[in-house]
């Protein structure tokens, strides 16, 4: 059966160059960075290089960036460093519909004492910007919101917010930019942005490896505490072959980053006008003017997400109900929780996120399989039945 993979959002494939490049570190470049000997210079050298590649595109310098294990690691490093930097500020600015690697941690430090402002979105997940200005004192620590949405893709104009938040007394502003890496345009170089998340797996390197931009001239207190590693910031062997894979992932996503926008964002378009039109009680959620070129998340009314995409499944199309960290739960979304989509809707959402290696054939085949699969579990859905009844 053929696989049509709709699930970039939560974890991409690794690209085949990615691959080619991770091998010999695996293989014969495999000294420890940290040793005097030959084997351990040999392996620094394409550690700096990765160090190179992601600062390029970020436009940051290659000692503002630290190799961490993965964006939860990266948020809960910069939220930490914040923290520690200033602790007479006990404030933490955060949104509702955050990843859970900011939003549990931020929930687990209003229980440490901290008083934490989680800012609220409209209807279309858009920041409600006056609240956040407004709450935002020289108690403040950090301001920490996402560049994109996992789960919508409505991208925050975080670079407006941090030289807004930072001119009303904000000491520190960090952005988990895991979904928005190599998919828009970023650049450090003219940024008020303190710290910046990022993930490997989301743009085509492997599990267990991320980078935690940090601003040159940023307070900084490490998270992991032990060796002299990434020159003290954070403790651990480097994870030396998953760390070169990063970098060369990262310039594979500026140099196909104009296809994530054209090709991608066209695919992603189709997908969507063609299930609206073919399956009623059904609408898109988000931001449509301004969100990332891959992303869909897009309701059915009066089924339920789990049943969808069980379904989906046999025909071989992998997609979600939300974020890969929430999707577990039968508790409706979050992120559409505080968007206000009706209960009706939020049950029945699936998130299609696309990547470069999508094509055609995968959007044609969601067209052909799904409209069927909608109509199959309205006519088992008693609340189907009341909806027409309602309007019989």
């Amino acid at each position: 059966m053929r696989t049509v993979y709709l699930d970039n959002n939560a974890t991409t494939r690794v690209a085949d160059e990615v691959l080619e490049e991770m091998i010999p570190c695996l293989r014969d470049v495999f000294g420890n960075p940290s040793s005097m000997h030959h084997k351990g210079a040999e392996a620094g050298e394409p550690l700096n290089l990765a160090r190179r590649r992601v600062a390029a595109l970020l436009g940051a310098q290659p000692e503002e960036i630290l190799f961490t294990s993965c964006g939860t690691e990266s948020d809960s490093t910069a939220i930490n460093a914040a923290l520690t930097a200033h602790p007479d500020r006990k404030h933490i600015i955060t949104t509702m519909v955050e990843h859970p690697a900011v939003l549990s941690y931020c929930e687990y430090l209003e229980k440490k004492g901290y008083r934490v402002t989680f800012v609220p979105v409209d209807k279309k997940g858009c920041l409600d910007l006056k609240a956040l200005y407004a709450a935002v004192s020289e108690e403040t620590a950090i301001v920490s919101i996402m560049w994109a949405n996992n789960e919508t893709g409505t991208i925050f104009p975080v670079e407006e917010i941090a030289k807004k938040v930072k001119s009303l007394g904000a000491a520190v502003f960090h952005t988990d930019a895991v979904q928005a890496v190599g998919k828009i345009d970023i650049d450090m170089a003219d940024s008020a942005i303190d710290m910046l998340s990022l993930s490997g797996h989301k743009l085509h390197a492997p599990k267990g490896v991320g980078a935690l931009y940090i601003r040159k001239g940023t307070k900084f207190a490490p998270f992991l505490m032990g060796g002299h590693q990434e020159k003290g910031r954070r403790a651990g062997t480097e994870n030396h072959s998953s760390i070169v894979a990063l970098g060369r992932a990262c310039e594979l996503a500026a140099e196909k980053m104009e296809e994530e926008n054209t090709r991608v964002k066209a695919l992603r378009d189709r997908l969507e006008k063609g299930l609206l039109e073919t399956i009623p009680n059904s609408f898109v959620n988000g931001d449509l003017d301004n969100r990332l070129p891959n992303t869909c998340s897009i309701s059915f009314e009066y089924v339920e997400g789990e049943a969808i995409l069980l379904m989906m499944n046999e025909f071989g199309i992998c997609a979600s109900s939300g974020s890969a960290c929430t999707s577990g739960s039968l508790e409706p979304s979050h992120v559409l929780r505080a968007m206000g989509v009706p209960f009706t809707a939020a049950h029945g959402t699936i998130r299609f996120s696309l990547s470069i290696d999508n094509t055609d054939e995968d959007i044609d085949t969601v067209l052909e399989c799904l409209p069927g699969i909608i109509n199959t579990l309205r006519q088992m859905s008693p609340f189907w039945a009341e909806a027409m009844a309602a309007k019989a």
